[in-house]
């Protein structure tokens, strides 16, 4: 007589056939077939957006954090790699180096990358700021850093925030080394610049607090009309969407979002956190994942918004609580790498049919 073994062995055989001939797969083919839950770029990439995060090079040695990293988004922006005090910290010497490793990264994982930023009146080296330029002097200087930047990543991202912050807050142009030095067209001048250096590159104007309809964002809007008009290449506008949950919802974004569209351009929200004043409670957070379900719903309702950006995923590297001391808590994993309230109400937001 056969052993007890034996006679489970023929049946468990006979069980395995009898589930493959009814199509059901068994064994280790059925893990590996096994559907994996839709990341935020999956489910992003169903309406025809991406979702990314902002990140920088000295948290690159986490693993469990560039495992994330890796796996949720399909865009990045490197937070300080790219800025002028890094690329270019002395005069004519270039560094590429953490732009590039941020580049780098994300070719490895399949994703793009939105660079940032070419002009702006922060983070500028000191050689540039101590001392006085000619016009003539300053804009050589700086079409040398944009071209020379910009034809180092040619054709390795996906777009440019060519400008960042050109605006005060009542709607002024602020009052920058580049806007005291060589006036207002310097910005229509730096755009032209990036195209000639890559004519494939998406070109971006970047603010914040422009969120919502008002003077800022009507400085945003009669600038683009002009450049426009004037021929200027200038492809999108970014809206950093650094939010506090003290001031409010910017209640208007749809409708602000919507008449950018209209003149021509993609938008994006580029620089996405929602701080709050410490310490979180569950009524914060519940708050915080609104706001993050209402950004994301309001740039699924406008064609041209092509994506969302957060300034980085995770509490653990968040910008905020060395800016804004007593607040944090911004971003939708918390600094365990955890989902957050708001890691959710943004995938509830992306599932949602349009």
């Amino acid at each position: 007589m056969p052993s007890r073994s034996r006679t489970r062995l023929r049946l468990a055989g006979v069980l395995a056939a009898v589930l493959v001939a009814a199509g059901v797969a068994t064994g280790p083919a059925a893990q590996a077939h096994e559907k994996k839950p839709a990341t935020l770029a999956d489910l992003a990439q169903r309406h025809g957006r991406y979702f990314g995060s902002a990140t920088d090079n000295p948290e690159l040695t986490d693993t469990a954090y560039t495992r994330i990293l890796g796996h949720e988004f399909d865009m990045i922006t490197p937070g300080n790699g790219m800025k002028w005090y890094a690329t270019e910290p002395q005069q004519g010497v270039f560094d590429f180096s953490q732009g590039d490793e941020i580049v780098n990264l994300a070719r490895a994982n399949h994703q793009k990358v939105r660079a940032h930023t070419l002009v702006w009146h922060s983070q500028l080296p000191g050689w540039l700021t101590s001392r006085e330029w000619t016009a003539d002097e300053l804009r050589a200087v700086l079409k040398k850093h944009i071209q020379t930047e910009v034809r180092h990543y040619r054709g390795k991202v996906y777009a440019w925030d060519v400008v960042n912050e050109a605006f005060n807050e009542d709607g002024t142009y602020r009052e920058t080394i580049f806007y005291k030095t060589l006036g207002p067209g310097y910005i229509a001048d730096a755009l032209r610049w990036a195209h000639q250096a890559d004519p494939k590159a998406k070109l971006y104007l970047n603010d914040y607090n422009v969120e919502a309809i008002g003077p800022k964002s009507d400085a945003y809007y009669r600038l683009v009309k002009e450049l426009k008009a004037q021929g200027v290449p200038l492809h999108g506008f970014g809206l950093q969407a650094h939010l506090a949950l003290q001031y409010g919802y910017p209640t208007t974004l749809e409708d602000n979002l919507r008449r950018f569209a209209r003149l021509g351009l993609d938008t994006a929200l580029t620089e996405v956190d929602v701080r709050m004043l410490l310490p979180a409670t569950e009524e914060k957070l519940a708050q915080q994942a609104d706001w993050y379900r209402d950004m994301t719903e309001a740039c699924l309702a406008v064609r041209r918004c092509v994506g969302i950006t957060v300034w980085d995923y995770t509490d653990k590297y968040s910008w905020i609580p060395a800016f804004f001391p007593g607040q944090g808590a911004a971003l939708p994993w918390d600094e365990q790498l955890a989902p957050k309230p708001a890691y959710h109400a943004i995938r509830e937001a992306l599932r949602a049919p349009r």
